[in-house]
């Protein structure tokens, strides 16, 4: 098997170009209403490709959902997905091991509780150990992680959800993107950037797995830019959290919200929407919803992240946006 945590920035399987990852560097507190929406007023260069956004999840989302090895092999190891799948994505974190504040979005949690039950599962069937505040895979736990990018790796072999030029085309324009991205000065937050590195464990053996590599790599850099776009903005992750729910409706009152955040405690929650009443970007209540300023400001962070994300794009993916967005819907409903 391949090394556990193999990869680095401009190491195997990514261009030299790629090499920088800037350092996270603190936030101030400003007022993104009066920016116009983007820190510092800057321009933003449009138009986006925005529809092209919510087809890198739904991408990650499918890519594997048809193949059995994962299902195998939690029956053979007597873990659910949650626990099999913890293991799996520890091989992205620092191979030193994961303190829990490395797993999955920690910059949105208050609470470490909902990660504590998978990760102590794997440990019993001995695929996970804890050892000085980190998780780390045991030599079981990398022999896993090994046979399952051996197995989907030989699956996306197997797939030609499109024309096998266009296939090849579409993730070669979205890797020089991933490059572009990781060349860039910004996002000065960088917390999941390299896991897309050690995510791509070796050379991709074809153009699926470029286009899954890619994807993924794309998908860890927009988390950093909507992470920089809310410090920009002067805002927590657990805060942002709350925000974002009362933008989409997801509650009508702070007591119903706290039932649906399980990476927040219910006292947290409502300490959050108390603070942002006072603020003035929540209204008086008790129903919730977006005061004028607390709409401009969460559109404010969307736009910034939308400009962080895609400003660095080279020119001639920029150009093909449209193709790309087509061919990857394609994609998606081929693996529906």
């Amino acid at each position: 098997m391949e090394p556990y945590g193999t990869g680095v920035i401009g190491g195997t399987g990514l261009p030299a170009s790629a090499s920088r990852l800037g350092p996270e560097t603190p936030y101030c507190v400003a007022d993104a209403a009066t920016q116009n929406g983007w820190p510092g007023g800057t321009p933003v260069r449009e138009p986006y490709p925005l529809a092209l956004v919510p087809l890198l999840p739904q991408f990650l989302q499918r890519r594997r959902a048809k193949s059995d090895f994962p299902l195998r092999a939690m029956e053979r190891l007597g873990l659910d997905r949650p626990a099999y799948f913890a293991t799996i994505d520890l091989a992205t974190q620092d191979p030193r091991g994961a303190r829990p504040q490395d797993i999955q979005n920690s910059a949105y949690r208050t609470t470490d509780e909902p990660l504590r039950a998978p990760l102590a599962a794997a440990e019993s069937v001995g695929l996970l150990e804890w050892r000085d505040g980190r998780w780390s895979l045991t030599e079981k736990g990398r022999e896993a992680v090994g046979g399952f990018r051996r197995a989907i790796d030989g699956y996306f072999a197997t797939l030609t959800p499109i024309d096998a030029h266009d296939l090849d085309r579409l993730a070669g324009l979205l890797d020089d993107a991933l490059a572009a991205c990781l060349r860039s000065a910004d996002p000065k937050t960088r917390d999941h950037t390299a896991r897309a590195a050690r995510y791509r464990w070796q050379e991709p053996s074809s153009a699926f797995a470029r286009l899954d590599a890619a994807v993924y790599g794309l998908w860890q850099v927009r988390d950093d830019c909507h992470v920089q776009a809310w410090r920009d903005a002067g805002l927590s992750g657990p805060t942002l959290d709350v925000l974002t729910r009362v933008w989409r409706a997801e509650a009508a009152s702070a007591d119903e919200l706290a039932t649906k955040i399980s990476t927040q405690t219910a006292a947290d929650v409502r300490a959050s929407v108390q603070r942002l009443r006072a603020d003035g970007l929540v209204t008086p209540g008790p129903e919730l919803g977006l005061t004028p300023r607390g709409t401009a400001i969460r559109e404010g962070i969307e736009a910034a992240t939308d400009r962080y994300f895609f400003a660095p794009w080279p020119d001639a993916v920029a150009a093909t946006a449209d193709w790309v967005t087509e061919r990857l819907g394609a994609v998606n409903a081929a693996l529906a």
